[in-house]
């Protein structure tokens, strides 16, 4: 049995200051609500190097020192994996400026908490926020999915 699979690596960062974080009101059509930046990591690119690009890229703002902090994941379908990297930092320079990804804003956690949530983003906060937890999964029991926290 081959251990190969076809994988899909993306990252998502939490920008932090003090108990202010950097949201995202995410537009797309397939993911949308409020979330962290982040996006596709590009074939040979390292991961570290993917997160400090799609924040900027998404942002504005020049991150430094993120740290990998846990990941979702999930298998689709068709036998492919998904994987998002975790990364949080304080370490930033800049001015949050908006993208076409969606509108960025600094607000307080607990108030975050509190508008609509992109799908799963409730989860990925434990994943955040509590260093017991380091991933997100998602099975498929009997055609249904299931969300277990690790």
């Amino acid at each position: 049995m081959s251990r190969l699979e076809n994988v899909t690596l993306t990252n998502m960062c939490m920008i932090y200051d003090g108990s202010k974080v950097l949201i995202q009101d995410k537009t797309d059509a397939d993911y949308h609500g409020i979330t962290f930046p982040g996006g596709h990591v590009e074939k040979g690119e390292s991961f570290t190097d993917a997160v400090i690009r799609e924040v900027w890229e998404e942002t504005g703002l020049r991150i430094s020192s993120p740290v990998l902090c846990g990941i979702k994941d999930w298998t689709n379908d068709d036998g492919s994996r998904y994987m998002v990297l975790l990364y949080k930092t304080s370490k930033f320079e800049g001015s949050p400026t908006s993208s076409d990804e969606g509108e960025v804003r600094w607000l307080e956690l607990d108030e975050m908490r509190k508008l609509p949530l992109a799908e799963g983003m409730d989860k990925m906060l434990e994943v955040f926020l509590n260093d017991d937890i380091s991933e997100y999964f998602f099975r498929k029991v009997e055609g249904k999915w299931t969300e277990e926290l690790k």
